[in-house]
């Protein structure tokens, strides 16, 4: 079964997508995300001018090889570029393996390790009243587990708050728009917000927060140690990951559950952390990661030391990377919970989808393959739209962590 041909779809419904179609002799085609958000047209020239040319004629099932080709072979490895438009390859070959055989891609995996995926969704508002507000309403969807975030009393633009009930996306313009961030303000709000919602609604539903690698070490362990009584499902990205050492700081303070791993490439981005145990949840998704194929070994490596999968899934990647992380996480035995931000209608009308939610969970459908596909007339209406996401700056004028 040889590859015969493969191209890139840019498409904006609404946001930015980048889709990669591999087509084979047999008939059969597969497609996979590569979408690299506020970056997308470098992973698009990667993929046509140094990968594409490379897929032709090559034999689809060998998707171990191809993967090693386009990692190893690339001797510039790693990175976010590189790594999307292998997961675009991957995901795409999985696919067409997946159609092939006639099965679920969960199935093609090894089969189902649970009956549906826990997800959580986004709740944030302007104050802390209208995130409470918020929250009730994922809590009426049927929702089990909930991201809040709140404004902050003289903070512009404070991260998280989107400009809809359902749909966040920070991309808002074609020059990164400049944000504010006051870490003192943040620590004592943060706080308030997390009293509310337990007042209201008690310890019956999950809640997350999402700090966006904005505190020193020493100020996420204050922060873990301030939510501790409110028993968070986890906080995330608490600091810059970089240097992973800095998470035992926060691991001697507190027993608030960590979660990093959004802007992972590769196991070696995580590695210090899963196996010293510095973190409770690995976020790495299979856009980010380089495919199902790489995000298995990470899922299997963190197994072993009892850290749980937590994957990104947030509108900066398309249907076709939910789908894909949905079969991964119906298998993954050390499955944790699964991010989902909803798509919008636009979005969801290009990139129609096996899956469906359903009280608090997804399923990802029984479809062979990993049950997305793209409307490619469709989404020729949507053309591209140049988008950056934001920067933060200090008071002072100081840039920070976005």
């Amino acid at each position: 079964m040889r590859i015969t041909s493969a191209r890139v779809i840019v498409t904006c419904p609404g946001r930015n997508f980048v889709t990669l179609k591999i087509e084979t002799d047999g008939g059969v085609y597969g497609i996979g995300d590569a979408t690299l958000n506020g970056r997308e047209m470098a992973v698009v020239a990667y993929l046509q001018d140094h990968v594409v040319p490379a897929l032709i004629g090559k034999d689809a099932r060998r998707i171990e090889d191809m993967w090693q080709f386009l990692y190893r072979g690339a001797y510039w490895r790693r990175g976010p570029v590189t790594m999307r438009a292998i997961a675009a390859v991957d995901m795409a070959l999985w696919d067409i393996k997946a159609k092939v055989a006639r099965m679920p891609l969960y199935d093609l995996l090894g089969g189902a390790s649970r009956e549906r995926v826990l997800v959580y969704g986004h709740a944030n508002g302007g104050d802390i009243d209208e995130t409470v507000e918020a929250v009730g309403r994922y809590i009426d969807m049927g929702y089990k587990a909930i991201r809040a975030q709140t404004g902050i009393p003289g903070v512009k633009l404070a991260y998280g708050v989107g400009r809809g009930d359902l749909h966040y996306e920070p991309a808002d313009a074609a020059l990164p728009t400049e944000t504010s961030w006051n870490t003192p303000a943040y620590l004592d709000h943060a706080p308030k917000l997390f009293d509310a919602l337990r007042d209201r609604y008690g310890f019956g539903p999950h809640l997350l927060h999402d700090v966006h690698h904005r505190l020193t070490p020493i100020e996420a362990a204050r922060l873990g140690k301030s939510l501790e009584p409110h028993r968070m499902f986890w906080i995330e990205d608490a600091t810059p990951a970089e240097n992973q050492e800095a998470f035992r700081l926060i691991r001697q303070h507190t027993v608030t559950p960590l979660a990093v791993g959004e802007i992972f490439n590769t196991i070696w981005d995580a590695r210090d952390l899963i196996q010293n145990q510095l973190i409770d949840y690995i976020r790495m998704t299979v856009v980010g990661a380089g495919g199902i194929t790489h995000l298995r070994r990470i899922a299997d490596f963190a197994a072993m030391y009892q850290v749980r999968t937590g994957c990104h899934g947030a509108t900066d990647l398309s249907p076709v990377t939910m789908g894909a992380a949905l079969h991964f996480d119906l298998w993954a035995p050390n499955f944790g919970i699964q991010e989902y931000m909803r798509h919008s209608d636009e979005t969801d009308a290009v990139f129609p989808h096996a899956y469906w939610f359903e009280d608090g969970h997804l399923h990802p459908g029984d479809a062979h393959g990993h049950g997305v596909d793209i409307d490619e007339e469709l989404a020729a209406k949507h053309p591209y739209r140049p988008a950056s996401l934001p920067v933060a700056r200090l008071e002072d004028g100081t840039m920070w962590n976005w």
